[in-house]
This record gives C-alpha cells, structure tokens and sequence, in this order.
C-alpha cells in the first residue's frame, strides 16, 4: 500500500478547531464594539467608519502595540484564561491616553501550540471585556497554531490599537510648567511587567507554589499574580474633560522614574516623594523573597503605581475628585521644579514609603 499524503491536520494544525474557536469567541467580540464599527467577525479586515472623525479640527490617529509578557506563563499554569486579555488591553490603550488619545479599536494576535477552541475563547472573552472597560472596540484579530514551535499548552498574546485626538490637544512634555503637581493613580499589583523577575524570585530561588496561602496577600500567589492591569483610558479622558492635564505617564516595564521621565522637559525635573503611598504587599514580598534591592524594585516594578497625571496646582482637587468620584485612589507624589545643573535626572525619588 503507498503511504497516504501528508495533511495539514498530520503537521499539528487543525483547521476545524480554528473555526470552533470563532464560533466561540463572536458573541464576546459583539459585545466589545461602537457604533463606528462596520460589519462583523469574519471579514480579513475590520472596518471602522472614519467620518466620525469629521467632527475634529485636525485629527490625529495614535497607534500602539503591546503584548503582557511572561504572565501567560502565570495564566498557562494556572488554566485561568479569561483574565490576560485585559492587561492586554491595559498595557495598549494606556500607552494610547498619555497622549490625550481616545482609543477608537485594537486588534488582537493569539500564537498558540495547539488550538483548544474553549481556551482560546476564553482569551478573547477577556480582551473583549478590557475594550469594554477602555471604550474601544474589538474590530477583529487572528489566531495562529505553531505546532513544533510551541507546545500544546503554551500561548502567547499581542494587540494594537489606534486612537485620535485633536493636534491641539495633545499632551506631553512641552506643555509642563514650573509648579505643577504630579498626581499619581494606585495601580491593582503587579499589572504585567517584571513578570521574569517576580517568576525567578518566587518560583526558582523561594520555591514558591501558585497554590500557596499567602497571609500578607489575603489570597493565594497565583491569585495575586494574575491579578488583571488597571485598565485607566476612561479614567483619564474624564480628567482631561472636567480639569487642566499637562502630561500622563503609563508605568509600565523601567518603573516609575524612566517612565515619567519621558514626558519631563529638559530644564526641568519632577520631585516624587515616596512617603505619600505604601506599595502593595507583593512588592515587599519580592523584595525580601530575592534580596532585591530596592533600585531594582523601582526599574523594574511599578511599585504600587499605575499612571501618573502632570496637572497644574490649581487643578489638583478638580483632579482627585474626578478620580475619587471613578473609584480611582490618587494622591499627590510630587511636584515638577527647575533642573539645576547638578541634576543628572529628570525624576528624583526622595524619602521612604510609608508603613
């Protein structure tokens, strides 16, 4: 008998479960839309009306993209699926408001080993309900099985996203002034970087299990590393529609001080003090679970931080009660100063954190 031909399903790629996954996933993607969006699921692009943007002055389109890194490790490993999407989300539409943008749509990219239709679903449930939360739509994405290259369990994500905002509007390093208070915005843990450290410490040098019963955590470690990104889009367009905004900074992978140094105009620096906040028990416990010292911390964690807002004096209750009133704790961190010529840094951390 001649050896039958070689098939696509023989080489690890099963088309069938490709189409399940959609089926799945639709009712999920339907729900994350606007009223821009033209058409559905299925098309090989996603369609967005764009005369929507007649109404601005001088539109101009944003775009970023972002993946959440070694987390999927944290979501594989414990088989919860539905929560990664949102710090997919968070981790793209953040990097979208900094600069005043509205996010308008993300697409998503899913490589996995093996498509398990339900996993992958449940995937896109949680990046449906991050765009969702952002205001943006889900306008389309692809899932991709690298059989041989992956293993059957492992996954990765990625997404981008596009926003506008009017050109006059755009906010940033050179509308920061002398005086102005920086406004910093708690973040909900880890959010989805440093996840290579935090998995090496916990897991390779204290042999700590997901499992585990964490007293200082309230919860078990698993539970608290796939704790989802604060999602702060929403957040800070309101910010931007009730008060004065000069800058944001999304604190994400380099920590709070190389983050918020990029919206810090030469000839100025911000002075951000420690002891206004105490950082979430997962940082301390990183900490003295590796012995890593606390400029490590502060480059590689976000350290109880999540967005930063640059807003003149007089704007800062407007801004806390906005905040406040959307279930965001803020506090003031700090103050934007003149740069003397003995200031290497454009961000000075000073004092200690409060206990």
């Amino acid at each position: 008998m001649p050896e039958s031909g070689s098939t696509y399903a023989a080489a690890g790629v099963d088309i069938e479960a490709g189409d399940r996954a959609v089926e799945l996933m639709k009712e999920w993607v339907k729900k994350a839309s606007r009223p821009e969006v033209v058409g559905g699921l299925g098309g090989f692009a996603g369609l967005f009306d764009a005369s929507a943007l007649a109404r601005y002055q001088r539109p101009l389109l944003a775009s970023a993209t972002d993946g959440v890194g070694t987390k999927v490790d944290i979501a594989r490993r414990m088989g919860v699926y539905d929560t990664i999407g949102h710090d997919l989300v968070g981790m793209v539409v953040d990097d979208l408001v900094v600069c005043g943008a509205e996010p308008l749509f993300m697409t998503d990219y899913i490589c996995v080993g093996k498509v398990y239709p339900e996993r992958v679903a449940a995937i896109v449930k949680g990046i449906a309900e991050g765009c969702t939360l952002a205001g943006c739509a889900l306008v389309g994405g692809e899932t991709a099985e690298h059989p041989g290259l992956l293993g059957a369990d492992d996954f990765d994500v990625a997404g981008a996203g596009t926003g506008v905002v009017e050109a006059d509007r755009v906010l940033g390093a050179d509308r920061i002034r002398t005086g102005d208070a920086v406004i910093a915005m708690a973040s909900s843990g880890l959010h989805s970087n440093g996840y290579s450290l935090v998995r090496h410490v916990l897991f390779d040098r204290a042999g700590w299990a997901l499992d585990r019963e964490v007293p200082e955590l309230g919860r078990t470690l698993g539970e608290e590393l796939l704790e989802p990104t604060r999602i702060y889009s929403l957040d800070c367009l309101a910010l931007t529609r009730t008060t004065e905004v000069h800058a944001f900074s999304h604190i994400t992978g380099g920590g709070l001080a190389n983050n918020l140094a990029r919206v810090i105009p030469e000839g100025l620096r911000a002075i951000v003090d420690r002891s206004t906040w105490t950082p979430g028990a997962i940082f301390e416990l990183v900490g003295q679970a590796g012995s890593v010292e606390r400029l490590e911390l502060e480059k590689t964690l976000n350290m109880g931080v999540g967005m930063m807002a640059v807003v003149p004096a007089d704007s800062v209750d407007v801004a806390l009660t906005t905040l406040a009133d959307r279930g965001v704790e803020a506090w003031v961190s700090g103050e934007i100063t003149e740069r003397t010529a003995g200031d290497a840094e454009a961000v000075t951390l000073t004092g200690d954190h409060a206990s």
